[in-house]
């Protein structure tokens, strides 16, 4: 079952962040996003009614020369250490992502895994027009809305607790 985060869901996001990355960053990013105002979406996964899965967008912007081009950022995307390979990350973002359509939102990008997140429709060739402070490739964009990227040409812009 997948569901929007509930107050009572932040001790089981953080023990899934820290379980699956193997350190608190992702889980104070989190908390700072939070704090920050910045989430847009954040999805809990539970299997068995535990929560073993969280998924979480962000705030962030195109700076372009005609104006700012809103966007989201997917980060993290975290399934508990026994759980992975199961299918739940994959469904996370999917819902996540077609939530986001429903919502109106036109931009999604992520810094991943170029092997994981091409399948959901991400691609470092729709980013290569955007000014980035990481290695050629890492960034892939996704049109939420098609076109949604045509002559955008700018530099992203995440929100001040990612430290970008």
């Amino acid at each position: 079952m997948i569901a929007a985060e509930a107050a009572d869901d932040q001790p089981a996001i953080r023990a899934i962040n820290d379980a699956a990355f193997g350190r608190p960053d992702e889980s104070d990013l989190i908390d700072r996003l939070r704090i920050e105002g910045a989430v847009v979406l954040s999805l809990v996964a539970s299997f068995g009614g535990q929560p073993v899965g969280h998924l979480l967008f962000s705030r962030m912007w195109i700076d372009t020369a005609s104006g700012t081009v809103p966007a989201v950022a997917l980060a993290p995307l975290a399934v508990m250490p026994a759980h992975q390979r199961s299918g739940i990350g994959s469904a996370l973002v999917r819902r996540g992502l077609d939530e986001l359509k429903r919502a109106g939102e036109r931009v999604a990008l992520v810094l991943g895994h170029a092997a994981y997140y091409p399948r959901f429709g991400f691609s470092s060739e729709l980013a290569r027009a955007l000014d980035h402070p990481f290695p050629p490739g890492a960034l892939m964009a996704l049109e939420l809305r098609p076109g949604a990227l045509d002559e955008v040409r700018g530099r992203v812009r995440y929100a001040s607790s990612f430290g970008l």
